[in-house]
């Protein structure tokens, strides 16, 4: 029968394995979220461009590190490439899903409140209706009582305009506002002209499709 025996002990002052030749590049992990794998990305760069400018150091040791840190890195670059890529498409859908849902719900509103209108229309018509019943069953009464209802009116006061042109200036009140040519300041601005209280600010736009 074969017996087995222990390994020898590494001698107590036998050297520490070496550290893997990683840079700190690799030692990033990606978190999945949008912002962090962009910061990644911008962190992978700088280390990259880092670890170029190293391949020019004298040390064939030196050298060799850096060379083994920057396909480490490179490797780092392309998964993060990816999963940024991934993680931006992915955000893209939700952005599209949620215009879509939003454009939906207006159409739904719209529809609502016409519905609405509808609804409101076909009361004030009906009651309408019953009041002029009423009324001209008891033309004097201001106020009607029923099981579960009541029905009650008050006096108010409106002035009513046949033909505005037609009244004096002293009846007018005038009024005045004004508010900003864009379009001719627009114009101004890109010919060079100089205007207090007004710039032109470019702006990008971008569009998912």
């Amino acid at each position: 029968m074969a017996v087995l025996t222990p390994s020898p002990a590494a001698p107590a002052d036998a050297p520490a394995p070496a550290p893997s030749a990683q840079g700190p590049a690799c030692s990033l992990q990606r978190s999945g979220s949008l912002w962090q794998l962009g910061i990644e990305a911008q962190e992978l760069t700088t280390a990259i461009g880092q670890l170029a400018q190293q391949l020019e150091a004298e040390a064939p040791e030196q050298r060799a590190l850096a060379l083994a840190e920057l396909e480490a890195a490179l490797l780092a670059e392309e998964g993060n490439k990816k999963a940024l890529a991934a993680k931006a498409d992915a955000t893209c859908w939700v952005i599209e899903h949620l215009r879509g849902q939003a454009a939906y719900r207006q159409q739904q509103a719209k529809r609502l409140a016409a519905l609405a209108t509808g609804d409101t229309s076909r009361a004030d018509a009906l009651e309408e209706s019953l009041i002029f019943v009423l009324t001209q069953l008891q033309p004097a009464a201001t106020r009607f009582s029923f099981p579960n209802h009541e029905l009650s009116s008050r006096k108010s006061c409106a002035v009513v305009i046949d033909d505005e042109e037609a009244l004096d200036s002293e009846w007018l009140t005038v009024t005045t506002t004004s508010k900003p040519d864009k379009n001719a300041i627009k114009e101004a601005l890109k010919a060079g002209r100089q205007i207090t209280g007004a710039q032109l600010l470019s702006r990008r736009s971008w569009r998912i499709h």
